[in-house]
């Protein structure tokens, strides 16, 4: 396993103030920076560019979302790259944005360049930090969240692995804050997308625009594809480092590839 594909979510990088989580950040850059020394290239695609620019302005005026959206992304993405940078930079690690849209993806020129872009990027052993951007998409054209984003960067960059970090330690066979239900470590494509059904929740996180079931219908796509994806609880300690790793009591839930 060589490239890997993180997405860090917006509920793991921001705290129920909304602010950004800056020892969360520094731990999940810590695990990514003892990834890279290993060799591996990795991908990031991280949340928390809106939430952290809640913090930092306050509107003179009532904006509608697309407004609102588009002035805390353009504040809010300096501060979490500024963030990102200084971590990275402790590590002796060069980290580097790359913001896109799904129009943009959809289009085989801009697509063939971005996809061009992250490859000097990593040849070079640059980190890139994906994200959507929030200051020019519109809302019928934006990915439903990063987690969609996420997939289309394993698939264009052929990962050998989607890790996406979330608040709960993967899909459960109930409400995961009953204390019956209990964590589905392992999910194989035999019974369909039909047989996860009953167990994922429609709600959305509390700060990002995805939920379980965006999650589980990425995984399962990118499966079928050939691609390992794994949900876990990106606030466990040394989580990316033990998911890589195949620790046998990681708490998570790996969905096998399909055999392609």
């Amino acid at each position: 396993m060589n490239r890997i594909v993180v997405k860090i979510g917006s509920n793991v990088l921001t705290r129920e103030d909304g602010t950004l989580d800056i020892t969360r950040m520094s731990a999940v850059a810590d695990q990514v920076a003892a990834l890279h020394k290993r060799g591996m290239e990795i991908i990031l695609v991280s949340s928390g560019a809106v939430a952290s620019g809640r913090t930092e302005v306050a509107p003179r005026e009532n904006l509608d979302d697309v407004s609102s959206r588009q002035l805390y992304s353009a504040v809010g993405q300096v501060k979490l790259m500024n963030r990102y940078s200084d971590l990275f930079s402790s590590h002796g690690i060069v980290c580097g944005q790359v913001l896109t849209t799904k129009d943009s993806l959809s289009r085989p020129e801009q697509y063939e360049n971005q996809r061009h872009c992250i490859d000097v990027m990593l040849g070079n052993r640059v980190i890139p930090i994906v994200n959507e951007n929030d200051t020019i998409s519109l809302t019928e054209l934006m990915f439903t969240d990063n987690d969609e984003l996420s997939g289309t960067m394993a698939r264009m960059m052929k990962a050998d692995m989607l890790l996406i970090l979330s608040n709960i330690n993967g899909l459960y066979d109930g409400d995961p804050k009953e204390s019956s239900s209990r964590l589905i470590p392992v999910v194989k494509l035999d019974g369909g997308d039909d047989a996860l059904s009953g167990f994922i929740s429609p709600e959305k996180s509390s700060r990002g625009r995805g939920g379980m079931l965006t999650k589980c219908g990425v995984a399962l796509k990118l499966a079928g594809e050939g691609i390992p994806v794994v949900i876990a609880n990106g606030r466990t300690p040394d989580i990316l480092v033990d998911v890589v790793d195949c620790k046998s009591d990681v708490l998570c839930t790996r969905f096998e590839p399909k055999l392609i």
